[in-house]
Formats: C-alpha cells, sequence, structure tokens
C-alpha cells in the first residue's frame, strides 16, 4: 500500500490510534492541524523537491515519482529543469522548506507559476498553503487505494 503523508507514518498511526469519525481523509487531516508546529515542518520537509535531486537519483517514494510523472516533470527540457532548480533553490532559500504543490491538479506551466507566484508569499502563509496542499495530495492518494 502506498504511503499517504511522504516518510512520515506517524499521522496515520495518530488517526488509528483516535478512532474513526467515518471520513479517513478529515481524521489524517485533524491529526496534522493537531500536530506540533514543529512536526508540521517535518512533515512538510519530508516532501522532495519538484524535478529536484530525488528525482534525478530515482529516490522518490512511488507515489511520488508517479505523480511527478503525470505533471510531466520527468520529461522536462534542460531550460525547464534549470528553471525548476532555479526557483526550487530560490523558493527554498526564502521559505526554508521545499515547495509542495499537488502536482495532480496542475501541470508543468501551473506548477511554475505557482511557485513564481508563491514566492511572494511569507513564511506562514507558505506553511497553510503547503498544509492545505499535502491535504489534497493525500485525498488523491486515498482515492488510489480504493
Amino acid at each position: 500500500m502506498t504511503a499517504l503523508f511522504e516518510h512520515s507514518p506517524w499521522v496515520e498511526a495518530r488517526a488509528d490510534a483516535q478512532g474513526s469519525s467515518g471520513d479517513r481523509h478529515a481524521d489524517l487531516m485533524a491529526v496534522v492541524h493537531a500536530a506540533s508546529a514543529e512536526e508540521q515542518l517535518a512533515l512538510i520537509r519530508a516532501h522532495p523537491e519538484l524535478a529536484g535531486k530525488a528525482a534525478i537519483d530515482r529516490t522518490l517514494t512511488a507515489a511520488s515519482a508517479a505523480e511527478q510523472a503525470s505533471a510531466g516533470l520527468d520529461r522536462l527540457t534542460e531550460d525547464e529543469f534549470a528553471r525548476f532548480h532555479a526557483l526550487n533553490a530560490a523558493y527554498r532559500a526564502r521559505i526554508d522548506f521545499p515547495f509542495i504543490i499537488c502536482v495532480r491538479l496542475t501541470d508543468k506551466a501551473g506548477i511554475l507559476a505557482a511557485m513564481e507566484a508563491r514566492l511572494a508569499n511569507d513564511r506562514e502563509t507558505e506553511i497553510a498553503t503547503a498544509i492545505a496542499q499535502i491535504g489534497e495530495i493525500v485525498r488523491f492518494r486515498l482515492e488510489d487505494a480504493r
């Protein structure tokens, strides 16, 4: 079974320990929202950069590899790769964690536009946005598991 959260089994374990409301996604996201700021940052930082080192050296999780491929991130031109690399670096330098977006809801151009636009956001906004995007990623992964 695909891990719902990147390298963060604690989310599912806590949700399982709390009992079910009947809405698995809501139960999981309640755990994320109740987590400490440090735990939330660790969850965010467990995600790979888009078209980053993990994609090149093939250390992405199977789910991340498939998701990035669905948006064409495994088929970038040299110029596109350079642009992703530069935006990833700028975002990490400014925000201090990887840029996260649910790639299944967009394409290469949309991802690049979002990266550029979100560079203007403050860190607190980006933490909230990253958590919301992780929620969308998890929603798709839950649907895939059905």
